[in-house]
């Protein structure tokens, strides 16, 4: 059976258009498979912040680098405003003031 290089060949020689569209198409499903994992990885440290009773800061610090991985690969993809998404998963002040952001201001 042959490989995706292969394959990408045989596309090439008969569209060469074509070869790098089913690329395209890989890497974005990967960067859209990667945004998901991020996300969730975020609820789940929210989750467990709000639910840490001892061990808090490590719960926050846990959030903090999850929240940041998850804004680095927002940015990777273009998203460059994250305010839809910290008002959507409710991400806390104190974990974004840990990541050298101003919570916004409630209304």
């Amino acid at each position: 059976m042959p490989g995706l290089r292969e394959s990408l060949d045989l596309i090439r020689m008969v569209r060469p258009e074509a070869g790098t569209t089913a690329l395209d198409h890989e890497i974005a499903a990967e960067r859209a498979s990667s945004l998901g994992a991020a996300e969730a990885r975020v609820i789940n440290t929210l989750q467990a912040l709000a639910e840490a009773a001892s061990n808090r800061e490590v719960a926050l610090d846990d959030a903090r680098d999850a929240v940041w991985s998850y804004f680095v690969q927002r940015e990777l993809v273009g998203f460059r405003r994250h305010t839809d998404v910290i008002q959507a998963l409710a991400i806390p002040g104190d974990v974004l003031v840990g990541l050298g952001a101003k919570p916004a201001r409630q209304a």
